[in-house]
C-alpha cells in the first residue's frame, strides 16, 4: 500500500528529507528540487505561518506529501515555493525565471486557493456556531465552497498541493496545541476531506479527517483508538492466520501472485459508522478487515467465492463497485463475514489497476512517467477527460437532496463563484455583472447600487464578474435602477433575474405616478365643487371600483372624466336617466326588435342616451358590440369578446342591454395595433411611414426592445375594419416585422 505519511520530523536530517523528495526522479529533475529548496530556504529565512509553523518547514513538509503520492518534478518545486509571491518582491517572477513557467501556475493556483482559506474558515465557524442562516442554507453554502475551489484552478494539482499543505498543517498542530485548531479542524471535515474523498485521494482523506476529528473530540477519538489497542494482538494475530488461509486457497485455484493484508482502521469512519446506524464498537464490521489484490477482474470474483465458502457471508453486506462504479470511478468488491468466534471481518477485493486508483485517486493520472511528456497519449487524453466529468460533480452522493439539487444545477464551466465582504459565496452564471451580483444578494442592494469594487478596486457596473472575486457593492441610501441597465448593449445586465427585478420596479413607478396624478385631478375637481370633504373610497365605489386607487388610475388614464366623478358626488340629477332606470326599462324592452336605423349606436328600447366606447378593448364597427349600465357614466360600449366585459357580465347580469351599430355610423374609432418585430435600426420610422400612407392618426405609441427583439403597441383612429385590415397586411411586409395584429 502506498505511503503519503512523510514529516518533516520523521527524518533524522533535512538532506534525508530531500533524499526522500527526488525518489523516483531523474537526475536533472532532482537538481531543479535541490535548486528549488535552497532558493526557498533564502527567502523564508525563520518566518512563520499563522498557525506559528516555519514556512520552510511547512514547505517541505507540503512537498514530502506530494512525492508520497508520487507527483511529477513541478509539483514538488510549486509545494516548496509555495510562499514565494507572499514572500519576496515580484516573487512569481522569480519563481518563473528560475523555474519555468509551469512551476510559476501551480504556484499561482496555491496562492490563489490561499485566499479563500480565512473566507472559508470564517464561515465554518460562523456555521458551527449557529449564525442567522439555517443549517441547510449553512450546508449549502459550503457546497457552494467546495465547487468554487474546484473552479479556481486551472490544474487539478492544485487542489492536491492544497489538499498536502492542509494535512501538513494538522501534523503541525498535533505537536503544536494551538487555539485555532479546533476551528482549522473543522474547516477541514467540511470542506478539505470531502474534496479528497471526491478526487479519490483515500490517504489524505483518512488523515485529514483522523487528525481533525482528534482536534474536535479528543474524548471519544481516545475512548475508539483504546478500544482497537485493547484488542490489537488478538486482532492481528486472526488476521496473520486469515490471511494465510486465503494464500493458501488462492494458491491452489491458480491464482498466484495475490496480496493480501490486514486493512488499517481509521477511527473517523468507525466513529461514522457507529453514529449513523447507532451501533456499538464491537458491532462494526470493519474493525477487522483484510483487502485482496489480484491481477485481473475474473481473479476478483474467483477470491469472493473462496472468501463465502471459508466464512459465512453476512446478508445485504456485499456491494459489487466493479459491475456499479461509484461516482468517483471507485471499483472493488465489497463483502462482510461471519468469523467462527461470531465476530465480523470485511473483505475488499480489487485489481492492481483498481487498486493503484482507489488509493491515489487523481493523483495517479499525474505521476511522472520517464519520456511522457514526448508525443501524444490517447489514455492520458482519456483520464484527463474523466477528471473534468468528475469535477463537475455530476454523481455526487449526499444525505440532502438539496445539495443534490443544487449542484447538478450549477455547472463549473458555466458558473462562476464571488464573495461578498462577509465572506458569503454567490454563484452566478458566467457573464454576470456587479449589478447581477447586487440583485442576487438582495433586490433592495440591486435598486440602490451606484458602484461596485472588486477586489479592493473599483470598476465600471458593466464588469463581467470572474471567480474567486470579493464584490463589494457602493449602494445609495435610497433611491431605484437606471433604465440604462435594460439597454442590452450596454451590458449592465445578464441574468434574467435581474433584468425582471428592473422592469418590475419601473412598472410599479409608472403605476404610483399615475395615482399620484389621478389624485391631483381628483382632488381638484372636488375643491372645484365645494366637496372637499366626500370620501374618496365612497366616490370610488359608486363609480364601480374597489378601492380610490383604481379610481385615480382610471382619472389619469381618461377612462374616467370629469363628468362622471360630478355625477358620484352629487347624485343622479345631472343625467338625463339614472342606471336603475335604465337597467328598468331596458328589460321591459328586451322582447322588442329594438331600434332606429339612425347613426351611431342604438341601445334596444332606450332613445337619447349617453354612451362611451370602452375603452379596454376599444370596439369600431362592424364588431359584434354589447353594453354595460355603468354607474354614473351611463352605458360603455364594450366588444362582445371582451373579457372585462364578461367579467362584469358574470358579475351583474342585470345590466346588459343589447346594443348594435347604426345603419350609417360614421366617425373614427380608437384601435390598438401590436407590431412584433426583430429589432433593427429605422425600424420605427419604417412602420410609422406604413400608418401614415394608411391615413391612421396615431394618437398613442409605446415600445420596447430587448435581446434583439422590439414590442411596439399603437393607439390609432380609423373609420372601419377594412382600413385596419389593410394596414395590417402591409405592416407584415415591412422588413424584420414577424407579426402585426389588432390587440
Amino acid at each position: 500500500m502506498v505511503s503519503v505519511v512523510h514529516s518533516v520530523a520523521a527524518h533524522s536530517g533535512e538532506e534525508h528529507s530531500l533524499q526522500t523528495l527526488v525518489e523516483g526522479l531523474s537526475a536533472d529533475e532532482a537538481a531543479r528540487v535541490r535548486l528549488a529548496a535552497e532558493f526557498a530556504q533564502s527567502v523564508y529565512g525563520d518566518r512563520n505561518l499563522g498557525s506559528g509553523e516555519g514556512i520552510w518547514h511547512h514547505g517541505l513538509g507540503m512537498a514530502l506529501i506530494v512525492a508520497g503520492l508520487r507527483l511529477d518534478a513541478d509539483c514538488r518545486l510549486a509545494a516548496l515555493l509555495f510562499a514565494v509571491p507572499a514572500s519576496a518582491e515580484h516573487g512569481l517572477e522569480q519563481v518563473e525565471k528560475r523555474f519555468g513557467r509551469d512551476v510559476a501556475h501551480l504556484v499561482e493556483g496555491v496562492s490563489r486557493l490561499n485566499l479563500m482559506r480565512p473566507i472559508s474558515r470564517g464561515f465554518v465557524a460562523h456555521s458551527q456556531e449557529g449564525g442567522e442562516h439555517s443549517p441547510a442554507e449553512m450546508k449549502a453554502q459550503i457546497e457552494i465552497m467546495r465547487k468554487m475551489f474546484l473552479a479556481m484552478v486551472e490544474d487539478i494539482r492544485v487542489v492536491l498541493l492544497r489538499l498536502a499543505s492542509r494535512t501538513q498543517t494538522l501534523r503541525h498542530y498535533a505537536d503544536n496545541a494551538d487555539e485555532l485548531r479546533v476551528q482549522v479542524a473543522r474547516e477541514t471535515l467540511e470542506l478539505y476531506s470531502p474534496l479528497a474523498n471526491r478526487l479519490g485521494v483515500w490517504e489524505l482523506k483518512w488523515e485529514l479527517e483522523d487528525r481533525s476529528f482528534h482536534f474536535i473530540h479528543p474524548d471519544i477519538y481516545k475512548k475508539i483508538a483504546k478500544q482497537l489497542d485493547e484488542k490489537r494482538g488478538e486482532r492481528e494475530q486472526f488476521i496473520a492466520n486469515a490471511v494465510a488461509r486465503l494464500r493458501s486457497e488462492l494458491e491452489a485455484a491458480g491464482i498466484k501472485h495475490a496480496e493480501i493484508y490486514g486493512r488499517p482502521k481509521h477511527i473517523y469512519s468507525i466513529w461514522n459508522k457507529m453514529r449513523k446506524k447507532g451501533l456499538e464498537f464491537s458491532e462494526v464490521y470493519d474493525v477487522r478487515a483484510l483487502r485482496i489484490i489480484v491481477d485481473e477482474v475474473k481473479d476478483c470474483y474467483t477470491a469472493l467465492g473462496l472468501v463465502h465458502n471459508i466464512w459465512s457471508p453476512i446478508p445485504k453486506e456485499f456491494d459489487d463497485y466493479i459491475s456499479n462504479p461509484k461516482g468517483n470511478n471507485y471499483r472493488s468488491l465489497h463483502t462482510a463475514v461471519s468469523c467462527p468466534d461470531g465476530r465480523a471481518l470485511e473483505v475488499q477485493i480489487r485489481t492492481r489497476e483498481m487498486h493503484k486508483h482507489a488509493e491515489l485517486g487523481v493523483a495517479a493520472h499525474w505521476r511522472y512517467k520517464e519520456g511522457s511528456h514526448a508525443g501524444g497519449d490517447g489514455n492520458y487524453d482519456d483520464k484527463i477527460a474523466w477528471l473534468r466529468q468528475l469535477l463537475t460533480w455530476k454523481d455526487e452522493v449526499s444525505d440532502s437532496s438539496d445539495w443534490v439539487k443544487h449542484y447538478k444545477e450549477a455547472a463549473l464551466d458555466e458558473t462562476i463563484y464571488v464573495m461578498t465582504p462577509q465572506g458569503r459565496v454567490v454563484d452566478l452564471p458566467r457573464g454576470a455583472t456587479p449589478v447581477d451580483f447586487a440583485y442576487r444578494v438582495h433586490t433592495d442592494l440591486g435598486h440602490r447600487c451606484r458602484g461596485a469594487k472588486v477586489d479592493g478596486a473599483l470598476v465600471t457596473l458593466n464588469t463581467q464578474l470572474e471567480t474567486g472575486q470579493r464584490v463589494e457593492i457602493v449602494a445609495a441610501k435610497q433611491g431605484g435602477p437606471s433604465r440604462d441597465w435594460l439597454n442590452a448593449s450596454l451590458g449592465y445586465l445578464f441574468t434574467h433575474r435581474a433584468r425582471a427585478k428592473v422592469r418590475q420596479w419601473f412598472s410599479s413607478l409608472a403605476l404610483e405616478q399615475s395615482v399620484a396624478e389621478g389624485r391631483a385631478i381628483v382632488n381638484r375637481e372636488l375643491q372645484r365643487m365645494g366637496e372637499t370633504g366626500a370620501k374618496l373610497d365612497d366616490i370610488a365605489s359608486k363609480l364601480g371600483f374597489t378601492k380610490s386607487d383604481d379610481l385615480f388610475i382610471a382619472v389619469a388614464r381618461a377612462e374616467v372624466g370629469v363628468r362622471q366623478i360630478q355625477t358620484a358626488v352629487r347624485g343622479a340629477e345631472e343625467h338625463p336617466l339614472d342606471d336603475k332606470a335604465i337597467i328598468a326599462e331596458a328589460a321591459v324592452a328586451k322582447s322588442k326588435s329594438g331600434g332606429d336605423s339612425g347613426k351611431g349606436i342604438l341601445i334596444v328600447g332606450v332613445d337619447k342616451l349617453l354612451t362611451q366606447l370602452a375603452g379596454c378593448c376599444k370596439p369600431a364597427p362592424p364588431d359584434p358590440i354589447v353594453g354595460f349600465v355603468t354607474r354614473g357614466k351611463g352605458v360603455s360600449i364594450h366588444r362582445a369578446d371582451c373579457p372585462n366585459f364578461a367579467n362584469m357580465e358574470a358579475m351583474q347580469p342585470e345590466r346588459v342591454i343589447e346594443t348594435a351599430w347604426g345603419g350609417e355610423t360614421g366617425g373614427l374609432f380608437a384601435v390598438d395595433i401590436i407590431v412584433e418585430a426583430n429589432d433593427r435600426q429605422g425600424l420605427l420610422r419604417d412602420v410609422s411611414e406604413v400608418l401614415t400612407r394608411e391615413k391612421i392618426n396615431v394618437i398613442a405609441v409605446s415600445t420596447q426592445s430587448k435581446q434583439g427583439e422590439a414590442h411596439m403597441r399603437f393607439t390609432g383612429e380609423i373609420a372601419n375594419l377594412a382600413q385596419l385590415k389593410r394596414t395590417l397586411a402591409a405592416l407584415h411586409e415591412v422588413n424584420g416585422v414577424v407579426g402585426a395584429r389588432r390587440a
